[in-house]
C-alpha cells in the first residue's frame, strides 16, 4: 500500500458515502467482508456490533442511511499502513470518526472496524 493508493481509496470511499448511492458504497467492500461497528447495535441490527459478508452488509447500511438522511462525511485524514489504512473524518452532527480498513486483493475492504 501507498499513501496515494490509501488516499485514492479514501477518497472514492467518501464519494461513495456522500451519493447516498448503495451500490456505489458496496462496491468498495468485499464480499467476504468482516465490519464492526457500535452503530450496528445502536441501529438495532445485532447485539455484538459485529457484521460477516457482504449481503448483510448492505441491510445495515440501507438502514444507516434511511435513519442518516442527511449524512455528509469530511476527509481529515488518512493513515496507510502495509495493507490496511486508516480514514479520520467528520460523521454525522460533526462527531469524528476513524475507520481501520484492510484490503483484499482487488483493493475491497475485507476486515473494518469502526470508532466514533
Amino acid at each position: 500500500m501507498t499513501q496515494q493508493k490509501a488516499n485514492e481509496f479514501a477518497k472514492q470511499w467518501i464519494e461513495a458515502w456522500n451519493s447516498h448511492d448503495l451500490d456505489r458504497i458496496m462496491a468498495q467492500y468485499a464480499e467476504e467482508v468482516e465490519f464492526n461497528s457500535p452503530m450496528i447495535i445502536s441501529l438495532g441490527m445485532n447485539d455484538d456490533g459485529r457484521i460477516m459478508g457482504k449481503t448483510i452488509l448492505r441491510q445495515y447500511f440501507e438502514k444507516g442511511l434511511n435513519a442518516y438522511p442527511e449524512l455528509n462525511f469530511k476527509l481529515h485524514y488518512v493513515f496507510c499502513g502495509i495493507d490496511s489504512l486508516v480514514i479520520k473524518y467528520e460523521s454525522v452532527n460533526g462527531k469524528p470518526a476513524a475507520e481501520v480498513m484492510q484490503l483484499n486483493a482487488t483493493s475491497r475492504a475485507s476486515h473494518v472496524t469502526c470508532h466514533y
